[in-house]
């Protein structure tokens, strides 16, 4: 592929020091020489004894695990050992050297060896891309430069890109500025006035040399496309978009598309779309804008209660080198669902009520809020019909007396656990519980009941003066104070009970004398 051509320069410097030897060798070579090429011989360069090479154990070594060269023990010559490729191993850099060290044993000695890679011709400059499209306004001035990304060439020096040449035409010149390490950049120059209606299309080829010989190029296919003149702004499909919807719908549910035409052509006629606010800055509503299709949908969920009706503008810009753009009105109505349980607020509350209060009496009062709309937000509340207790709505539904139905007993029941229950008249309903507890105070309204009557008892004679005979015992219903008992005589009959006394607090009964059966 190549000619197997060999350069080489030799420098060579001998620093002797306690018989240890210590020198510096360099080679040159060209780039991708075939394995197995010669790059000099170390032990002629360096003054070794090449009969003893072996023995004395003569290599080189890189410190890299690529082995790129090699020596022959018998005859100390350095050759290629596999490929050197000088844009793998140091891209750019000038110059590219690789370092080894020729080390010999008994004695032990060490030598430097640098090998400069030198650059050919293996790489043609390329573009980024094979074609390249520039737009260009027909409305541009003579003179005007348009940038192109220059090519590359991975090859150093005189190999490098070296030219940039157009093809001839009578619209556009070449022009190139050097930018150090960047390079050569072109620029197309217009130097003759452009008319799309003539022609939108302009094909070049722009060509890419390097200074090797033989030289080297790459190609670049440019489209230039001659824009329209940005005259007309987008006109909005319908001057006022108006849709309805539930505020339950889902995350990215569509509400409709705003569709905005520009008789423009191009980019002066590729319209895109975006919300904005009533100041025309970035809308915060809670909707997403596709600005390419114009497709309006939800992005966070909505509340009715927290706002119903939105006002939308939406911005159709086209994107012209000056945007013309036109404002398309939105009107977005949220229709209410039963998405709210009605709410329970005790106002006041009296949670002891006497048993003997009367039916009627008012326990407690509340008020009951729907924040929906509509039925759903109509709200009735109830308590259970085994409890003796009713709810009597006010005249506008908005609060509850909860009211005695009957008569209460203490003695019967005396805790209840009232369970209101709130229900909206939406589809399903919604509903709510607020549990509160009464409890019945207890009045004295049972008297105490003897555990039997009449009592008989009989006394033997000669009893002991006041000690207990016998004993009577009452209970009574109620609780508290109302439920004690204390025992009395009524002496106001003519009887025994003249001769006899009881213990108020426990009724035991003790005879006032001893009794004599006889008299």
């Amino acid at each position: 592929r190549r000619a197997a051509c060999l350069c080489f320069c030799l420098a060579l410097l001998i620093v002797t020091e306690f018989e240890e030897i210590s020198a510096q060798i360099r080679y040159s070579i060209q780039e991708e020489l075939k394995p197995g090429s010669t790059v000099g011989n170390v032990a002629k360069d360096l003054g070794l004894d090449v009969g003893r090479l072996a023995d004395r154990n003569l290599r080189v070594v890189s410190g890299t695990k690529q082995e790129l060269f090699k020596v022959n023990q018998r005859n100390g010559v350095l050759s290629v050992n596999q490929r050197v490729d000088r844009e793998e191993l140091c891209a750019k850099a000038v110059p590219c050297v690789t370092n080894l060290k020729a080390v010999v044993e008994n004695p032990l000695e060490m030598h430097q060896v640098m090998v400069d890679i030198l650059d050919v011709n293996d790489n043609s400059p390329q573009f980024p891309e094979e074609n390249y499209t520039l737009e260009v306004l027909e409305s541009a001035i003579v003179g005007s430069r348009f940038q192109i990304e220059g090519a590359h060439d991975l090859d150093v020096g005189l190999n490098s890109i070296h030219s940039y040449r157009l093809n001839h035409n009578q619209y556009f010149r070449l022009e190139t500025e050097d930018f150090g390490e960047e390079g050569k950049i072109p620029f197309l120059v217009l130097q003759k006035p452009l008319d799309r209606e003539e022609m939108d299309r302009h094909w070049l080829s722009l060509t890419a040399a390097d200074g090797g010989k033989p030289s080297k190029s790459g190609n670049l296919n440019i489209t230039v496309i001659v824009s329209d003149v940005n005259d007309n702004p987008p006109v909005c499909g319908t001057q006022k978009y108006t849709i309805t919807i539930k505020e339950n719908a889902p995350v990215g549910t569509l509400l409709l598309t705003v569709n905005a035409s520009d008789p423009d052509e191009g980019i002066n006629g590729d319209t895109e779309y975006s919300l904005r606010s009533k100041n025309r800055g970035v809308s915060s509503e809670p909707f997403d804008l596709d600005s390419r299709t114009g497709k309006l949908a939800v992005k966070e969920p909505l509340d009715y209660e927290a706002k119903q009706v939105y006002e939308i503008k939406v911005l159709a810009a086209d994107k012209g080198s000056v945007p013309l753009s036109a404002l398309c009105s939105v009107t977005v109505r949220v229709e209410d669902v039963n998405d709210n349980q009605p709410e329970i607020e005790i106002t006041s509350f009296s949670s002891h009520i006497p048993e003997d209060a009367p039916p009627g009496t008012v326990v407690a009062l509340m008020g009951v809020t729907d924040i929906d709309s509509g039925v759903n937000g109509q709200v009735v509340c109830s308590v259970p019909a085994d409890l003796p207790f009713d709810l009597k709505p006010s005249p506008d539904g908005q609060s509850y007396s909860l009211v005695t139905r009957n008569h209460l007993d203490k003695e019967i029941t005396p805790m209840y656990n009232i369970a209101i229950t709130a229900t909206d008249l939406g589809s399903p309903a919604l509903s709510s519980v607020k549990v509160i507890q009464v409890e019945v105070l207890d009045v004295n309204d049972n008297s105490p009941l003897f555990t039997q009557s009449p009592y008989s008892f009989y006394i033997y004679e000669n009893n002991k003066a006041g000690r207990s005979i016998f004993s009577v015992r009452a209970t009574d219903a109620d609780a508290g104070v109302n439920s004690v008992v204390s025992y009395s005589l009524d002496r106001k009959s003519p009887g025994p009970t003249a001769f006899l006394n009881i213990n108020e607090a426990n009724g035991s009964i003790a005879a006032l004398k001893s009794f004599d059966f006889e008299t």
